[in-house]
This record gives C-alpha cells, sequence and structure tokens, in this order.
C-alpha cells in the first residue's frame, strides 16, 4: 500500500519514489533509470520518477489486456461501485491529496483543495453513468425490435499533463473504467505523485488488479502507447505539438483517438462592462493557478475606451501577492520562457503595468507574480503564443468586429469570453467567436459536469468531447441489435 503524504504545510517534504503500477503490483522500469520529482516551491526533488520504455508499457498493456475478459463482464451499477468508494476516500483524505498535488505541482493549497473538489465531481458523473447509459430500444415494424447498447474497447490509455494531477486523469477514469474498459495512465513524469496514492486507493476501494495501470516515462513510453495494437483507444491532453504528434502516431494502429492541444484564450471587454465583476474576474482567469492551465485568459482585447476598466483591472492584479495567491511555476525553464515572453514584448513596444518577473514567494523555487502589458500589438508572440504563465495581453482595439477578427485568427479554439451588459454584444461574440468553450461575464468557462470539456479547432484533434457524456460514448462503442422472433401475417420491407 502507498504511505499517506504527511506535510501539512509548505514546508518542504520528501515522498516515495514513482514506480509503475502493472497488475496491482509496484515495480521498477526495466531500464533501471529515474529523474527526480521537483518541488517547483522549493526548487528541489522531493522524490524520483522511474523512467520506461517499450517493455514496461508492453507488460501494463498485457496486465490491463488480460484484466479485461472479467471485468468486461462485471455488471455496470458493481462498476460504478469502485467509483462510489473512490470518491468517499479522496473526500476523506481531501487535504492530505491537497498538498501533495500543491507539493508536486506547486499550486496554492487552496487551488489544490479546488482541484481535488473537481475531481471528486468527475467521480460523480461517472457514478451516474449506470442510469444514463441505458441503451435505448424501439418497436420499429411489426414483430421487429431495435436496440443500442454500449460495450467497452478493450485496453485503453490516457496521458495526462503536469498542471492537473488528479483533475484531468479524471476527466478520463471514471468513464472509460465504468464502460468496462481496462486503463493504463501515463501521468506526466513531472506530477507523478498523486498517481501512485491514487492506486493505492483504487486498490484499497476494491478495483482488481490491471483493471487500472500506470506507466511513468517520457517520450519513450509515450510513442510505445502509440504504437501498441492492443489498445484500442487514447486519450491525451498536453500542448498542440506534442498532441498534433500523438494524434497522428496513435490513429496510424487503427486507435480511436482524442487529444487536447494548447490555447490562446481572448476575453473581449466593451465599455459597458461592469467594473467590479470584470476586474475581478479577469484577474482570476489570468492568474488563477499561477496561468498554467489551458482555460486561463491570456489576452484582454479592450474594444474602445475601456480605461476605467483596466485601471480596476491593474489594481486588482497589483493587490495579490506571490506565494501566497498565486503558486510556482512548474520548473526554471518554464519560468524562463514566461519572463522571455515579457521581456520581448517591452523589447517591441509594449507597457508592463504590472510586472511580475521580479516577485517571488520564497528564497527557493520558480515565481513569476502578476503581470500585465499594455498596448501589445496583435502579431507580436505575447499575443498569439500560448505563454502559460499568470500574464495578461491587452491588445487595443476600436470595435467589436475588429475584437472578433483577432479572436478568430488565431489558430487555437479552446475558449473565448466576453464582458459586457449588454444581451446583444454577448449573442453576437457568442455566436462568432471560434472557440469551443465560451462565457459571458466569465473568465474561465469551463464546462461543470454532464457538459463535456473541449475546444476547437488547433486546441483539439479528434472528434467529440473528452468529459461528460461525449468522454463515456468515445471510450465505448455502440451495438445495434434487431431482432425479431415470429412470423407476421402481413408484410413489410423489413420482413
Amino acid at each position: 500500500m502507498v504511505p499517506t503524504f504527511s506535510a501539512k504545510s509548505y514546508e518542504f517534504a520528501t515522498y516515495v519514489p514513482a514506480r509503475n503500477y502493472i497488475g496491482g503490483e509496484f515495480q521498477d522500469a526495466k531500464s533501471g533509470k529515474s529523474i527526480p520529482v521537483i518541488n517547483p516551491r522549493h526548487g528541489k526533488a522531493i522524490s524520483n520518477v522511474v523512467m520506461s520504455g517499450k517493455a514496461d508499457v508492453d507488460a501494463a498493456v498485457a496486465a490491463a489486456k488480460a484484466a479485461f475478459p472479467a471485468w468486461r463482464d462485471v455488471p455496470i451499477r458493481d462498476r460504478a461501485q469502485v467509483f462510489y468508494k473512490l470518491r468517499e476516500l479522496l473526500h476523506k483524505n481531501l487535504e492530505e491529496m491537497a498538498w501533495l498535488v500543491s507539493h508536486e505541482n506547486g499550486k496554492t493549497y487552496e487551488e489544490s483543495v479546488a482541484s481535488v473538489l473537481k475531481s471528486i465531481e468527475c467521480i460523480e458523473f461517472g457514478c451516474s453513468l449506470p442510469n444514463m447509459a441505458a441503451g435505448t430500444q424501439l418497436d420499429v415494424s411489426r414483430g421487429v425490435n431495435c436496440q443500442v447498447v454500449y460495450e467497452p474497447l478493450g485496453v485503453v490509455a490516457g496521458i495526462t499533463p503536469f498542471n492537473f494531477p488528479i483533475m484531468v486523469p479524471m476527466w478520463m477514469l471514471p468513464q472509460a473504467i465504468i464502460g468496462g474498459n481496462t486503463f493504463v495512465l501515463k501521468p506526466s513524469e513531472q506530477v507523478p505523485l498523486c498517481s501512485q496514492r491514487l492506486a493505492g486507493m483504487f486498490k484499497e476501494a476494491g478495483l482488481p488488479d490491471g483493471v487500472f495501470n500506470i506507466i511513468n516515462g517520457g517520450q519513450e513510453s509515450v510513442e510505445a502507447l502509440c504504437d501498441n495494437e492492443d489498445i484500442a483507444a487514447m486519450a491525451f491532453v498536453g500542448s498542440t505539438r506534442v498532441g498534433k504528434l500523438v494524434y497522428a502516431r496513435g490513429a496510424q494502429t487503427g486507435k480511436a483517438m482524442l487529444c487536447l492541444g494548447g490555447a490562446k484564450n481572448h476575453l473581449i471587454v466593451v465599455p459597458d462592462a461592469d467594473v467590479a465583476v470584470t476586474a475581478e474576474n479577469v484577474v482570476a482567469s489570468f492568474t488563477g493557478c499561477a496561468g498554467q492551465r489551458c482555460m486561463a485568459a491570456s489576452v484582454l482585447l479592450a474594444v474602445g475606451d475601456v480605461d476605467h476598466i483596466i485601471t480596476a483591472i491593474k489594481a486588482r492584479a497589483e493587490k495579490l501577492v506571490t506565494g501566497k495567491d498565486i503558486g510556482a511555476i512548474t520548473s526554471e525553464p518554464a519560468r524562463d520562457r514566461i519572463n522571455g515572453y515579457i521581456n520581448d514584448a517591452e523589447k517591441k513596444g509594449a507597457k508592463v503595468i504590472v510586472d511580475g518577473r521580479k516577485q517571488r514567494g520564497g528564497d527557493e523555487g520558480y515565481w513569476v507574480g502578476p503581470t500585465i502589458l499594455d498596448n501589445v500589438s496583435a502579431d507580436l508572440p505575447a499575443a498569439r503564443e500560448e505563454i502559460f504563465g499568470p500574464v495578461l495581453s491587452i491588445v487595443r482595439v476600436k470595435t467589436l468586429d475588429e475584437a472578433i477578427k483577432i479572436e478568430n485568427s488565431n489558430p487555437y479554439g479552446n475558449a473565448s469570453a466576453v464582458y459586457t451588459t449588454s444581451g446583444d454584444v454577448a449573442r453576437r461574440v457568442m455566436n462568432e467567436v471560434s472557440a469551443g468553450m465560451c462565457g459571458v461575464n466569465v473568465g474561465v468557462p469551463v464546462p461543470r459536469e454532464p457538459f463535456g470539456f473541449g475546444g476547437w479547432n488547433d486546441s483539439k484533434f479528434g472528434s467529440g468531447d473528452l468529459t461528460g457524456w461525449d468522454g463515456f460514448r468515445f471510450w465505448t462503442r455502440a451495438r445495434k441489435i434487431t431482432t425479431k422472433w415470429s412470423l407476421q401475417k402481413d408484410q413489410t420491407w423489413m420482413s
């Protein structure tokens, strides 16, 4: 059993090594290689993680394949009971799991609690599937009945990012496992520790060995998952660059693939927007999770005279305390990349009205405080590329049409929002922006369960959304059954 994580503060603490979990047993990678797991708040290793290769992936898939027939035959209501118990365990260990998220990812404790609670919400939706997944049937002709049932695919896999160590896996696991599949999870090598604890909770909840497996590693393990022909479906959450590669490579083996990529989310602010609502919401959007989330705002399209609103946004951002209100940046290279975008924009004429480059949340670790760039040209990298940090670029435009044009010229299509008190303006933006998740006076328009999470354009590769009912449909296949039991006195085209 995996030991509990004992930390109850931001003070540095260590944890057990992250190993592979195959067939209900923890084991080292066959290569014998490992790398350190860094606590971003302190900038030093709290653990290490094994680096797996093809042989490890094949072993995990084989264990999942062996467990599949028995798990497939378990009634869906009994499969869901495991997740009812997992939900109880996460509630019971909420504080522990939140501190573990914080220590391996760098989030504040409050943000970490919220991410665990969102994970529980995903589980709760999964527990509802036995009621939702009842296939429909209809007598389509005299004596002829058509029925749809949803069946598992077999062994499936998920590759998840560093920014939400529990929540993003829970976008996949409830629908896939309650749907009757067995699962191989490849968490980010930067945040493998929550998955270890999760494996122990699954075992305590009664999940049979081999139904849930973990492979730790980097590019080699991802490529091996893509190439393994015994994996029927795979989901990925991460950058657009890697998402495109994973989608193409996995699809070559006939897998069902769904890959969520990066984002460049635009917030459109018009003069009639409510100042207090807009200031609070915009700052929360671009600084939450230190901007390290695909739903974070990164560009504010300021339409006309909105200086009074920008002043309020600036004042609110300046009140945030780095280290207390904003967590650490996940790594030193990530911090340097974020600062590079700020430096480049300033050099090319943007005005830094809130500067977080020298802000720190402690003597150690990797930090960038809230940063606002004003008068950013729409063609600058800071306005077009994903920064993934607490940086807001303000692009000034004269009209709403110009704002929508800039939004739609960006290759991403994850999220977009408008701040206004006008229903007509809101309707126009919601109808015309090219984004899959949109908000009116909501800067992080994450759909809550049962609604699905997923963007458009270069923010997603594959069909459907990853969460909600679309997620269940992705991890299953519909079998259509037509039956007839007696000869009818008259004839139809189906006779």
